[in-house]
């Protein structure tokens, strides 16, 4: 099964980041846009693994993150890899917090502790909000970096948990499950 780890965001929260990004998405019409139930920050990719990987990374993770102290998400700001000029992920920011940092770690090394590949990239946390699928003309990459300068949203979202999540690709597109939901500490 594909596998990552998450923090998803509350369904009010994703709604507003749609809401506020609209203009965005009728400017770059042609990019693949993520479904509002899909947003979320993801703090390790796994790809495929073995079904039974899920059961032990629940719970190891369980282990390290209850111990993570309760946190809280400033989102706000736009951007995009690489930039907004020739864009292949756009992004809503998600400002650098010591607690976040920290609980990015501690999944990284609950993974490594598994025999997972460690990320050697820096932490840059966001939330994927589309994906290039065809360069963009310039005209429409100007058009989509004016919406996005024009989007004022800015929001602190309580995080309550770490989710394990699985994600099954289908003709539809990628369909979601939390296999395991870890509570932070103190949450």
């Amino acid at each position: 099964m594909r596998l990552f780890i998450a923090i998803n965001l509350p369904s009010g929260e994703r709604q507003a980041i749609r809401a506020a990004t609209e203009r965005m998405r009728e400017a770059a019409r042609e990019m693949a846009w993520v479904q509002e139930s899909h947003l979320h920050l993801t703090l390790k990719f796994l790809g495929e693994q073995p079904d039974e990987d899920a059961e032990a990374l629940g719970t190891a993770l369980a282990t390290r993150v209850n111990a993570s102290r309760a946190l809280r998400l400033a989102l706000g700001g736009l951007g995009a890899f690489p930039n907004l000029r020739v864009p292949r992920v756009v992004w809503m920011g998600i400002e650098r917090d010591a607690a976040l940092e920290l609980l990015h770690d501690d999944v990284e090394r609950v993974c490594a502790g598994l025999g997972y590949e460690v990320d050697g990239r820096a932490f840059r946390p966001h939330i994927t909000l589309g994906r290039v699928k065809r360069p963009m003309r310039t005209a429409e990459a100007r058009a989509l970096a004016a919406a996005a300068r024009a989007v004022d949203y800015a929001s602190t979202v309580p995080v309550a948990s770490v989710d394990l999540m699985r994600s099954e690709l289908t003709p539809a597109g990628s369909r979601y499950s939390v296999m395991a939901a870890i509570p932070l500490g103190g949450a």
